[in-house]
């Protein structure tokens, strides 16, 4: 089998995927629990989880963890914009589906930056709190999912980037060790 009939056969299962996850009909209580969830990974919660977790932390391990987020955005960030521009994947909702729950803020969908941040925070702040492992991987899933049940990301798009950000998460975890 080629490589190209690889990929066509990985893309039309990400598409029957999404369209078994993307109902246009969705229940109240899932489509306002996917906004909410997708909102909490717009980017404002990572400066109050920060310092809540530094407000239950110690004054240095509050230090610790902003200059490990910090580093692990600037190490993100240009990745995605990359990533983002390069892959030029289309959005379900532009390409399969009419409509999304929400309007995205951009026309790419492939990798996704919700999932990315989100699994980044999730590695950096399992690493500071380890104890709390099972809530920060929840959200992290849960900013994920509701990226595809609002119809703006293939399952894929979420998958890859949420490697992309627990890879960028990890290596700031390192980078941070050896300061």
């Amino acid at each position: 089998m080629s490589q190209y009939n690889i990929f066509k056969k990985m893309a039309q299962l990400d598409e029957h995927l999404f369209l078994k996850l993307f109902n246009g009909n969705s229940p109240t209580w899932l489509k306002n629990s996917a906004l909410g969830l997708s909102k909490s990974g717009d980017g404002g919660l990572y400066v109050v989880l920060a310092l809540a977790c530094g407000w239950f932390g110690q004054a240095q391990q509050l230090q610790m963890l902003s200059i490990t987020l910090l580093l692990g955005f600037v190490i993100e960030r240009p990745i995605y914009f990359v990533a983002k521009k390069s892959f030029a994947r289309i959005r379900p909702c532009d390409c399969l589906v009419k409509g999304a729950y929400i309007i995205p803020s951009d026309k790419f969908s492939l990798p996704s930056g919700h999932s990315a941040g989100a699994f980044l925070v999730a590695i950096i702040l399992t690493h500071y709190f380890p104890d709390l492992i099972g809530l920060w991987f929840a959200w992290a899933s849960g900013v994920a999912a509701s990226r595809v049940v609002l119809g703006v990301h293939f399952p894929a798009d979420v998958v890859l980037g949420a490697l992309m950000g627990a890879s960028c998460g990890l290596t700031a975890i390192l980078l941070v060790g050896y300061l």
